[in-house]
């Protein structure tokens, strides 16, 4: 080292500044966090007492649809909710929750009405897809009877699919313009998924049901059979009850037939006097004065679904508004008929159709096994 030369200080390396993070970003983002935590978990609680109500309510859909409604309308991002059942044709009225003030009634005057692209279940149904308008007043298909009626901005319409099949829609709005969120959709998805499981629950107890029923009167009918294996009329009130029953009618009647007079045979559900009054109108000779001898002058299944429309059928049978009537045929040539008839206007169903002709050919087995004749 030479003398007089100062030491060399060492270099000492600069310390890069310490970032503090911003309390009041961090405070936010653990605010969104919490908020997000909060409403997955509002959304899994609602979801698990949806499927509760299913599980408790397995023949009944309304609570479930009732419970459907009321969470998406707290949860899905919007203030009114609604489901709409559709049978192929109509839309339906099912359910609907917070609706504004004064508004429940006009909207449910809207319904049964066809499904169209004037509103946002009608086009959900019709397009099998999900409908998202952020302002019905931006969109010149929407119905303005609709947007009076509910009040409407924003729409969201998810449809209720079954096997590919379309049974209905769900749909939350708000008075308020703006697009719905992702998380929302996925909701209003999930719930309509919801909806078609209560429906085909509903729908496998009944048939269910309904089966084990058939089932039972027909055992029924069976043990009446070999109770009285030489009379028919037991047989007969036996199937008129189970007639009655099963097809869900006000009444039925079994009337045998002799090639040329229609007689009365048995019946379930008339008042004493309606009684009194079909029994001195037969014998009969067929015309198309009732269903019953129509079915047995046609040898074929015939149903008129609203007898006040029908101008040829008699007062005096007037007092029923839906009526069916089955052939008995005994080597395709008809030896009587069994009608079944609501006071009300609901046509009968195939499978009501298809169990009364069961019926029917159960009483033509009757009278093989018997001596005597219709």
């Amino acid at each position: 080292m030479r003398q007089g030369a100062k030491p060399a200080k060492s270099k000492v390396e600069a310390k890069s500044p310490i970032v503090r993070k911003s309390r009041k970003g961090e405070g936010s983002r653990v605010q969104d966090l919490e908020k997000r935590l909060a409403e997955a978990l509002d959304q899994q609680t609602a979801t698990s007492e949806i499927l509760r109500v299913i599980s408790s309510s397995p023949t009944d859909v309304q609570p479930v649809f009732d419970a459907i409604v009321l969470n998406a309308s707290r949860l899905c991002g919007g203030e009114y909710a609604i489901v709409i059942r559709y049978d192929g044709e109509m839309m339906h009225l099912a359910a609907q929750h917070n609706p504004r003030p004064g508004a429940a009634e006009p909207v449910a005057r809207l319904f049964p009405r066809a499904p169209a692209r004037g509103s946002s279940p009608g086009r959900a149904i019709l397009n099998r897809s999900l409908v998202h308008i952020p302002d019905v007043l931006e969109d010149p298909e929407y119905d303005p009877d609709v947007v009076r009626a509910a009040g409407l901005r924003g729409v969201l319409s998810m449809p209720m699919l079954s096997d590919g099949k379309v049974i209905g829609a769900i749909s939350v709005s708000r008075d308020t313009p703006g697009p719905f969120a992702h998380s929302q959709i996925e909701l209003l998805k999930t719930f309509a998924d919801q909806a078609v499981i209560a429906i085909e629950n509903a729908r496998l107890f009944k048939e269910t049901k309904d089966a084990l029923e058939q089932q039972t009167a027909t055992a029924e009918i069976l043990r009446v059979i070999s109770s009285s294996p030489t009379g028919v009329q037991p047989t007969f009130e036996a199937i008129a009850r189970a007639a009655t029953s099963l097809c869900e009618a006000d009444l039925s009647g079994l009337y045998p037939f002799d090639e040329n007079l229609i007689h009365f045979g048995a019946q379930h559900g008339r008042t004493p006097d309606e009684v009194d009054a079909a029994r001195q109108a037969f014998p009969q000779p067929p015309s198309r004065l009732s269903v019953t001898a129509r079915a047995i002058l046609a040898a074929a299944v015939v149903q008129v679904a609203d007898v006040s429309e029908d101008s040829e059928i008699a007062d005096t049978l007037r007092i029923y508004r839906t009526v069916l009537s089955v052939p008995m045929l005994r080597d395709d040539r008809p030896v009587g008929a069994i009608t079944v008839a609501r006071r009300v206007v609901r046509p009968f169903t195939d499978q009501q159709i298809a169990l009364l002709q069961a019926f029917a050919d159960q009483a033509v087995r009757v009278h093989r096994t018997t001596s005597r004749r219709f």
